[in-house]
C-alpha cells in the first residue's frame, strides 16, 4: 500500500475553555477570602477598574465632556490672639482635657464601650517556646561556650519542646564533645516547662516525675520498666511484675495520666481562623430568607476617564485604544462573573433550604440525605457547577455556621422504609458515647443494637468507620478504670 499525502475538510463540534469561561469557573470555587485578595490584585493591575457605587450623576458626566476646575478657597482674615479671658466660657474643657492624657489610664477617655478600640488590637505577640528558653538562659550561670551549645539545643526544639537533633549533631555544629553537649542538656531539661529538650515521650515523663520528687516511688519504676505495658492498660501484668496490688498500679496510672507529654503545647503559636459566612438564612415570619454577604467585597466599576476615552471624547492613539479596549473587556468579564457567582451561591442556597428545612427547625437529628443531582436538578445546573458553588462556603443558620457540602449526605435506611442522612447517625453515635459508662465502653456491636432501637439499620462495619471519622477511639481505648 503506497502512502501518500493529501489535504481534506473536516467538520466536527469540540468544547473550547475560552480564557473567559476558565476565570468564571475559576470565580466560582474561590472561597470569600480569595476572591477579595483577587479583586484587589485586579485593581492593582487594571487601571479600568475601580472601586465605588457608580451614580446616574457619574453616568451622564462620562458621556459629556466636563471641564474641573480647581476653585481657590478665600482666605480668611487672621485674627492676632490677645492674652484677656475672653471666651473661656465657650470652651469644651471635657474635650480638651480629653485630648491631653494626663498621666491617666487612656481607657478612661471613652465615655461609651462602643467607643473604646477592640482589645485585639491591644494584644502583644505571645511569647514562643524559644523565648521562654532563651529567658531563662540568660538568668542562668553558664558560661559563653555552654550558652552556645545550650542555644544550639534550643533551636532544634520542634513545637511539643522535643529535641529532634541528635547530641552528635549538635557537638559537631558547636565544636565540642558529645559528653559536653550531655552535660548542658541535663542542665536545660530543668528548665521550665518541665520536661522540655526530651529526646522521647518515656525521657520527657521521667523529667516530670523527677521535678515532682518522686524518684524511686511505683511512678518512676512503671515508666521506666513497663511504658509499653502501660500504653495497652495491661495493669494486671504491671502489678504481677512489680509485686504491689491493682490498687497501688491504677492510683500510680493516673498519677502519669496527668503529666504532660507535651511540655511545649501552652507556647505553640496557633493562629486562629475566623471564618466569614458567605451566606445568611434568617427566619422571618415562620419562613426562611437567604441574604447574601457583600460586606467586605468592593464594588467595582468601570472608570469614567477610559469610558470617554473609547467613546471619543479624548484623542487618544490607535495603541492605546487596543490597551484600553482590552482591559476594558477584562473588568467587564470579571464584575459580570462576580455578580454570576453571587447569584448562583444564592440559588444553591435556597435550594439547600427547601430540601433541608426539617434541619433549619429541628436541629442535626432532621437533616435528610442529600445529593449533588437534587440540587442541580432543581436550580438546572450541572453537578459540577454545584460541587465548586459549595466548596469552601458557608452559611450562617438559625442552627449555627456550616459548610454548604455539611448538607450534601448519604443516606442510610431506618426500620421504617425511610432513610437518614449520615451526619445525623454520626451525631447519635457520638451521642450514645458520650453517655456510656467510661469503666464499661460499649462496642461497635452494642453501638449497632442501641441504633436498631431508635429505629436505624446499620452495619457494625459502618458504625466503625463512623466512630473512626469522629476521631472516636474503640472501646478497650475509652475503657478508664479510675
Amino acid at each position: 500500500m503506497a502512502l501518500e499525502i493529501r489535504q481534506q475538510l473536516k467538520l466536527s463540534q469540540q468544547l473550547v475553555m475560552t480564557p473567559q469561561l476558565q476565570q468564571a469557573i475559576k470565580l466560582l470555587q474561590l472561597s470569600r477570602m480569595e476572591l477579595v485578595d483577587l479583586v484587589q490584585q485586579e485593581l492593582e493591575e487594571n487601571p479600568v477598574l475601580e472601586e465605588g457605587i457608580e451614580t446616574l450623576d457619574e453616568k451622564e458626566a462620562g458621556e459629556e465632556n466636563v471641564e474641573i476646575r480647581e476653585v481657590e478657597a478665600p482666605k480668611e482674615e487672621v485674627k492676632e490672639v490677645e492674652g484677656n479671658a475672653e471666651g473661656l466660657g465657650d470652651v469644651d474643657w471635657q474635650t480638651y482635657l480629653e485630648g491631653y492624657n494626663l498621666g491617666s489610664n487612656a481607657g478612661d477617655a471613652y465615655e461609651e464601650d462602643e467607643d473604646r478600640p477592640s482589645f485585639e488590637n491591644l494584644l502583644t505577640r505571645k511569647s514562643t517556646l524559644t523565648d521562654h528558653l532563651m529567658w531563662q538562659l540568660n538568668l542562668s550561670r553558664l558560661d559563653e561556650t555552654q550558652r552556645r551549645v545550650a542555644s544550639e539545643i534550643i533551636g532544634n526544639l520542634d513545637d511539643d519542646g522535643y529535641l529532634k537533633a541528635t547530641l552528635e549533631e549538635v557537638a559537631q555544629g558547636v565544636g565540642v564533645s558529645e559528653a559536653y553537649v550531655a552535660s548542658v542538656l541535663r542542665t536545660v531539661q530543668n528548665f521550665d516547662p518541665a520536661g522540655v529538650a526530651s529526646r522521647d515521650l518515656q525521657e520527657c515523663l521521667l523529667a516530670q516525675v523527677a521535678q515532682l520528687g518522686m524518684e524511686g516511688t511505683l511512678v518512676e519504676a512503671i515508666l521506666r520498666d513497663h511504658i509499653s505495658d502501660l500504653e495497652i492498660r495491661k495493669y494486671a501484668a504491671i502489678a504481677k511484675v512489680q509485686g504491689v496490688s491493682l490498687d497501688e498500679v491504677l492510683a500510680a496510672a493516673k498519677i502519669i495520666s496527668g503529666l504532660d507529654p507535651r511540655p511545649g503545647r501552652p507556647f505553640g503559636q496557633d493562629e486562629v481562623h475566623y471564618i466569614i459566612p458567605d451566606i445568611f438564612v434568617y427566619k422571618i415570619s415562620g419562613e426562611y430568607v437567604v441574604v447574601l454577604n457583600d460586606e467586605g467585597l468592593p464594588n467595582l466599576r468601570i472608570n469614567s476617564f477610559y469610558r470617554n476615552a473609547l467613546a471619543g471624547a479624548a484623542n487618544v492613539d490607535e495603541k492605546a485604544g487596543e490597551y484600553i479596549q482590552e482591559k476594558m473587556r477584562g473588568a467587564v468579564w470579571l464584575i459580570k462573573s462576580i455578580h454570576q457567582r453571587q447569584r448562583t451561591i444564592y440559588k444553591c442556597t435556597k435550594s439547600i433550604v427547601k430540601f433541608q428545612q426539617e434541619f433549619f427547625d429541628h436541629g442535626i437529628e432532621h437533616l435528610k440525605p442529600l445529593v449533588l443531582r437534587d440540587v442541580a436538578e432543581d436550580i438546572e445546573m450541572h453537578e459540577s457547577t454545584i460541587s465548586r458553588v459549595t466548596t469552601n462556603k458557608y452559611v450562617q443558620t438559625p442552627q449555627g455556621l456550616f459548610e454548604l457540602k455539611y448538607f450534601f449526605n448519604s443516606g442510610i435506611n431506618t426500620t421504617q422504609g425511610d432513610s437518614v442522612a449520615s451526619e445525623s447517625v454520626k451525631n447519635r453515635i457520638k451521642d450514645i458515647v458520650a453517655a456510656e459508662n467510661v469503666k464499661k465502653p460499649f462496642s461497635d456491636q452494642k453501638i449497632v443494637e442501641l441504633l436498631n432501637e431508635k429505629g436505624i439499620d446499620i452495619a457494625r462495619r459502618t458504625v466503625t468507620k463512623y466512630r473512626e471519622m469522629l476521631g472516636i477511639g474503640s472501646s478497650t481505648e475509652r475503657k478508664r478504670f479510675f
